[in-house]
């Protein structure tokens, strides 16, 4: 039997997932709705199945594009925050939505990085299942592969339908990761910059 998402493992990272069987999805999303004791042929749900499978195909095609980056030989030590970048991915332990506030810092080295990139990394790793802890790094991974170096910070606020919406229910929780390397690790000064930044732009200054 073939497999809906051929989605495996390179070095150990999780890898995108692969071509979406629309057909299929659809006959499964009619059976889930059999399953939990719907008729899926009745007024309102008869072109659910469809448009379930057509999203999933979307959710799955995220832009692959390279972050872009431009020569600019007078800007190193300055420090670069890129903030209100807001993208949704689901949870890989209960296929429910989480919605990842994203905030990135970098120091550039002769170069910048076009600042429409950052949310388009964002949506390319959001766009499978995930963790919040591993969608953070992997944000940082991209970020640093493009500038070339290490001085990267990436600060991850999320909210879980997981928590909020199942389980305990806490509508209120939310969950911050932050991955910092190189200076952003062993400069404390501009580590406190940048989370005032990321406090700022969160709404907690």
């Amino acid at each position: 039997m073939t497999d809906i998402l051929d989605s495996t493992t390179l070095n150990g990272s999780q890898a995108p997932p692969g071509r979406v069987d629309r057909d299929r999805v659809t006959d499964l999303i009619g059976q889930l709705l059999v399953a939990i004791g719907e008729d899926p042929t009745r007024e309102g749900l008869a072109d659910t199945p469809t448009r379930v499978a057509a999203w999933w195909n979307e959710f799955f095609s995220p832009d692959a594009a390279v972050p872009t980056c431009f020569a600019e030989q007078h800007l190193s030590d300055q420090l670069v925050v890129v903030g209100g970048v807001s993208v949704w991915s689901l949870c890989e332990h209960h296929l429910l939505p989480m919605n990842l506030n994203v905030t990135v810092g970098y120091v550039p080295d002769g170069q910048v990085i076009g600042l429409s990139k950052f949310g388009r990394v964002a949506q390319r790793y959001a766009g499978r299942f995930q963790v919040q802890e591993r969608f953070t790094r992997q944000v940082a991974d991209d970020i640093a592969l493009a500038i070339g170096g290490s001085d990267v910070a990436v600060a991850v606020h999320g909210t879980h339908l997981c928590m909020s919406a199942r389980g305990v229910r806490m509508e209120s929780a939310r969950t911050t990761t932050l991955e910092a390397r190189g200076r952003f690790e062993t400069d404390p000064i501009l580590s406190q910059q940048f989370l005032t930044v990321v406090a700022t732009q969160w709404g907690n200054p």
